[in-house]
């Protein structure tokens, strides 16, 4: 009986393994407007993100050595992750240095924040901010109902929780690469065998 269950779920299961290409396409169109914001805003802001990497830690910044060279890697690696991720094209390679940026950006960014990306109600900033919402309320209701009304706002942590997301999801790609049918290299591998 348990043999016919199992060997009956293992059935549908196989057949759906026909569709797992939608899987790392889902991963790959989640991956895309994050390394889009982030090559973006490296691109755009080049000179600022030389600053952040070269200014001390006690200002906010990273104090890395030889700061534009970091810069521009960083930029680069992300610029061409957004491309090949997009194409799934050379999916696996490319998650390689995108998985040392996101390593880079967890430990030296987002570290010593702590896990959660979002503030925990029970934390300072987010009881600090609660206080502030509290006094808007009581002192100025048509701002508070205006920032309000489309849902409760929150306070940024800044901490690991969605940088070691990506860290998995790009994890994903290298193992499994950019999937059959809507990727370059599914159909690149099929004009190398032919």
């Amino acid at each position: 009986m348990i043999h016919t269950i199992v060997s009956f779920f293992d059935n549908i299961f196989e057949k759906c393994k026909r569709l797992d290409f939608l899987a790392l396409l889902a991963v790959r169109l989640f991956l895309l407007p994050v390394i889009y914001e982030g090559a973006h805003s490296k691109v755009m802001g080049f000179s600022g993100t030389v600053a952040f990497f070269a200014s001390p830690q006690a200002e906010g910044g990273l104090n890395l050595p030889f700061p534009e060279l970091f810069a521009f890697l960083a930029t680069a690696t992300e610029v061409l992750g957004l491309i090949c991720i997009a194409l799934g094209l050379f999916t696996r390679l490319i998650s390689i240095p995108m998985m040392v940026v996101m390593s880079v950006a967890s430990a030296m960014v987002h570290w010593s924040h702590g896990w959660l990306s979002i503030a925990s109600n029970d934390m300072e900033s987010a009881i600090r901010f609660k206080g502030f919402i509290t006094w808007l309320a009581e002192n100025f209701p048509g701002r508070y109902n205006y920032i309000t009304e489309l849902g409760d706002p929150v306070i940024l942590n800044n901490g690991m929780e969605f940088s070691i997301t990506y860290f998995v999801m790009l994890l994903v790609l290298f193992f499994f690469g950019g999937g059959r049918y809507v990727s370059a290299d599914y159909w690149l591998r099929k004009i190398i065998k032919k």
